[in-house]
């Protein structure tokens, strides 16, 4: 027999608060906002009987004790909604309150009886004496305590006279009863004596707005040599920034800029033995000329790289750095902290494996030493050195190879010092690896999207990332390709193939990236076949790059982040519907912005090598479109159509253009007739 439940310490609670959302894991980590958002929150809450209940939610900032709150508005079957703004980056704290509002339940009973002609001298009396408590609560404010004190006083008298002016025809029409003064002052002062809060309360964690939307551009700065086979600087980097800009990016993320060490250094092509002159993989990190917190020598000083930074955001970029958290054999760590690191049984440190790959040039932290928290402290102080050169932005490598409290612990150290810090999370694994760390503060994420190329793997993947319980705390940041990854799709589709996941990339996600030049020169050869890997890829060796072949793709890259920058449907991803269209080959989208702004609709092909074509619905709620005809205006070719309502022609050369973004203009109702594309 199970134990008796034992009496609550308060009995008069009678409303209950369920459900309140967005919430993250029932509030164990926080949801995820973005400056300037209004901040919705819905909860279940009713009470027991057919009294009046009252619900206000109730919002401040972490660290701070006075709460703000503003009332919830029921939106029938016990559902309340109110919203706040998210004013700056930080934490938000939010919870939800409901009583029985006494007051309401009095006017609204009343209001019922003078309405049924019903003699009303008790409720009148009833509600004098509800109105002297609330004058008691009112204590600090003289003239509304005197208002309703005189109220009291006003329903004595009319109880006093039923057949007079208390009689249900005059109090219909006595000024300030049920509407004016008297609401007024009733809804001011309720009695909370016996509001039922939840014990936990919910926390947003804004971000800035660089959080949910941004393009992002990764190159490596020793490419940047304007001579073949030097080793470039910060200086040629930064000669290159105009170009980035010109291709409409706002991120310029960089690999690892730190001395690379010698012992067991690859060569081109990822080969286990390298030549003199070979520079080795930027993320075999530490030499003699330091670690982490150090910076290659061929690139240039500290200095350098601040400067190179400014110009950046002079150009109004910002740069973001890869932290990798993995030593090579020659990293000072090694020798000064070697518990940092998983010891053999014969004494050595062992290497990276991901079997059947080696990576003898690095060595793992081990997140289970004995001196855990001076790890911790160490990689920390990582951060913030890059931190105090006015860096706000990282690519985090591999973080699911790390222990999950250990970044739980960083982020919230990070977010103390700098709420604006974004951190994007490289971790290519299982999906709920990947939740779990955009739980704990990754404001980024890379996705599969490389990978999802087919029309239902699309659909369902979007769907996927978009369901409640994930969009409230998981923002994909979508990359066609990275050094690591050289899609089949992209090595054998050709130039549409480029273009149209690049499009993909750009409209079905706020935040996106690609590596180039790589991508807008369409390097598409592999290291030998089935391989991912590039062939003759930077991460091994020196490149130059021909950034202004004829064939570049980077005036059409900069067209399409040009409409994203001017179009604020694209700078969302909670807005994303898909529709109808009777061709697997073709998948088409729309965004909309709740700021009223014209809807886009995306019509993508799949299908790199072959025209197709296909009939479109767009007559859906989310377009709100019923029985329009409209007019479509392609922002990347510029041509104009007119669709008429019901199904609309449609199709797409690889060769010529394999996608539209459409900007829709209702007609007149009657104006117009379909049309195709």
């Amino acid at each position: 027999m199970s134990p008796a439940t034992s009496k609550p310490s308060e009995g008069r609670r009678r409303v209950q608060v369920d459900a309140i959302r967005p919430h993250v894991d029932r509030g164990r980590f926080p949801v995820k906002g973005v400056v300037g958002d209004s901040f919705r929150v819905e909860a279940d809450v009713f009470g027991d009987s057919h009294d009046r209940i009252r619900v206000q939610l109730l919002y401040r900032r972490k660290g701070t004790r006075r709460w703000s709150e503003t009332p919830m508005v029921p939106q029938g079957n016990d559902l309340w909604e109110a919203s706040f703004l998210l004013e700056e980056p930080g934490a938000y704290q939010y919870t939800v309150e409901g009583w029985v509002d006494a007051l309401l339940t009095w006017r609204t009973e009343l209001a019922k009886w003078i309405d049924a002609g019903v003699e009303v001298e008790l409720e009148l009396r009833e509600g004098a004496l509800l109105l002297e408590a609330a004058a008691e609560r009112a204590k600090e404010n003289d003239d509304d305590a005197e208002a309703l004190r005189l109220w009291a006083r006003q329903l004595r008298e009319w109880a006093d006279d039923p057949s007079g002016r208390g009689a249900p025809s005059e109090l219909a029409v006595a000024p300030g009863l049920l509407e004016g003064e008297l609401p007024r002052l009733m809804e001011t002062y309720p009695d909370r004596s016996r509001t039922t809060r939840p014990r936990r309360t919910l926390t947003v964690e804004v971000d800035r707005k660089r959080a949910r939307f941004s393009a992002w551009y990764e190159f490596f700065p020793r490419s940047t040599s304007p001579e073949p086979g030097r080793h470039g600087t910060f200086a040629d980097a930064s000669a290159m920034l105009p170009y980035i800009r010109e291709m409409g990016f706002d991120v310029v993320y960089l690999p690892p800029i730190h001395p690379i060490g010698k012992t067991k250094r690859k060569g081109p092509n990822n080969r286990v033995t390298s030549g003199p002159g070979d520079p080795g993989s930027p993320w075999a990190i530490g030499s003699a000329e330091g670690g982490h917190t150090a910076i290659h020598p061929e690139l240039g000083t500290l200095d350098d790289f601040v400067a190179f930074r400014r110009r950046a955001e002079e150009l109004g970029m910002e740069v973001a750095l890869d932290v990798a958290f993995q030593c090579s054999p020659d990293h000072p760590w090694v020798a000064e902290h070697p518990e940092w690191f998983r010891q053999r049984p014969d004494g050595s440190i062992r290497h990276a494996e991901n079997p059947p790959k080696k990576y003898e040039d690095i060595y793992p932290l081990d997140f289970e030493t004995e001196d855990w928290e001076g790890l911790w402290d160490a990689l920390r102080d990582v951060f913030l050195h890059w931190m105090e050169q006015g860096v706000r932005i990282f690519r985090v490598d591999n973080p699911h190879t790390k222990a999950f409290p250990f970044w739980e612990w960083l982020v919230s150290e990070l977010r103390d010092r700098d709420p604006g810090v974004i951190l994007l999370s490289e971790a290519f694994t299982r999906p709920k690896v990947m939740y779990r760390l955009a739980k704990v503060g990754y404001a980024q994420s890379y996705t599969y999207f490389a990978w999802r190329t087919e029309k239902e793997e699309l659909v369902r993947y979007m769907e996927e990332l978009n369901r409640p319980g994930v969009r409230e705390h998981f923002r994909p940041n979508f990359w066609p390709n990275t050094p690591d990854i050289l899609t089949e799709f992209l090595q054998t589709g050709g130039r549409p193939a480029f273009m149209l996941r690049l499009v993909l990339a750009a409209t079905l996600t706020a935040n996106y990236g690609i590596y180039g030049p790589a991508f807008e020169l369409m390097e598409h050869t592999p290291r030998e076949p089935g391989s991912e890997e590039y062939l003759n890829s930077e991460k091994y060796q020196l490149r130059t790059w021909p950034l202004d072949r004829e064939d570049s793709l980077r005036h059409f890259i900069a067209r399409v982040n040009r409409i994203r920058r001017e179009q604020p449907a694209l700078q969302r991803n909670d807005t994303l519907h898909f529709h109808p269209v009777d061709n697997d080959q073709i998948v088409v989208y729309s965004k909309s912005d709740p700021g009223g702004d014209d809807p886009l609709v995306m019509i993508v092909s799949l299908d790199p090598r072959h025209t197709q074509s296909g009939w479109v619905d767009l007559h859906h709620l989310p377009l709100g479109l019923d029985g329009e005809s409209y007019e479509l205006e392609d922002l990347l070719g510029g041509e104009r159509y007119d669709w008429g309502p019901g199904a609309n022609f449609v199709r797409l050369a690889p060769h010529t253009s394999p996608a539209h973004i459409f900007r829709l203009r209702p007609h007149d109702s009657g104006s117009s007739s379909g049309g195709s594309s």
